[in-house]
């Protein structure tokens, strides 16, 4: 059991390790957690995909299984491989000491002993403190093969490896998906999931996600801040700040002792925010004064 009752109490509870969402993205956690189905999150980067596992794991006191897919991943690399140095030091040593029985030795060499685990065997297995959070990320960089396997997997929740069978987990992981969608992943897998757009947040999220991620910003400062990123994402650039980016820049003010935005400093930490030198050279001369203004507008007094 989760022990989260609500999804008043799944907000309360994510807020209080820092992860700060709104109601839809709490229903469909809570729901995700009370029907035991994997969640399938999909979004820009940088948008908090990753982070609400890790929020969750903590909350829920439970351990946090990474499984980061890219281009080539098989199933066989996110199961399990064999420690190929130690089974041959074991072969030279059963050599030098004249030991003839290879199915013996085949066995050990193929055991438990030598058994590498990757993340998918090891949500598999028993853990102390209840089911483990497993955490397939970027799901969208590995290709169709590998989603046919892990439909299978998440199904069952079982592996098997031919050396020694299957191994089904004695209690399903609670399985968080997320996709930047640099492709689109598979229908069959999405059903296999509840599914979640996350999106940027609001200003008055997002403020609430820089006071719990950067609290020592000052309320002035703080809200420059959002303002400037929010009005930077209506901008056509090849890619839009993140939540994180607003977190690092916010960081990277305070490590400046920065009191207020100014275009001087909007150019010296523009890296913070913008990963792409096309994107920058958009902020240079008076692009980055007018981006202000236009925020700074749009800012109630407090």
């Amino acid at each position: 059991m989760t022990g989260m009752n609500s999804i008043s109490e799944v907000q309360d509870r994510l807020a209080g390790a820092g992860y700060v969402c709104g109601r839809s993205l709490a229903t469909v956690v809570f729901l995700s957690l009370r029907l035991g189905r994997p969640l399938f999150l999909e979004g820009e980067a940088g948008v908090g995909k990753t982070e609400i596992a890790k929020a969750l794991a903590t909350v829920l006191g439970r351990n946090l299984i990474r499984l980061q897919c890219y281009e080539g991943l098989d199933a066989a690399s996110a199961v399990y491989e064999w420690n190929f140095a130690a089974q041959m030091v074991a072969i030279r040593t059963a050599e030098a000491g004249g030991q003839a029985d290879r199915d013996v030795l085949q066995r050990e060499l193929f055991g438990p002993d030598y058994l590498v685990e990757r993340p998918l065997l090891q949500a598999m297995r028993p853990h102390q403190s209840g089911a483990p959070v497993l955490l397939i990320d970027e799901l969208d960089r590995t290709d169709e093969p590998f989603e046919a396997f892990l439909l299978e997997a998440l199904s069952d929740f079982q592996v098997t490896i031919p050396e020694i069978g299957t191994i089904k987990a004695p209690e399903p992981p609670i399985v968080i998906l997320t996709s930047n969608r640099t492709r689109e992943v598979h229908d069959a897998l999405k059903r296999r999931c509840l599914y979640h757009w996350v999106d940027y947040p609001n200003f008055e999220r997002e403020m609430a996600i820089l006071h719990a991620r950067a609290p020592e910003a000052a309320e002035s400062l703080a809200r420059e801040i959002v303002a400037f990123v929010q009005k930077l994402r209506t901008e056509d650039l090849f890619k839009k700040p993140g939540v994180a980016e607003t977190i690092d820049w916010a960081k990277c003010l305070l490590a400046l002792d920065v009191i207020n935005l100014s275009p001087e400093v909007i150019a010296d930490t523009l890296g913070a925010i913008l990963k792409y030198q096309d994107d920058i050279q958009k902020l240079q001369g008076s692009e980055a004064q007018r981006l202000l203004d236009e925020a700074r507008a749009e800012l109630e007094p407090v």
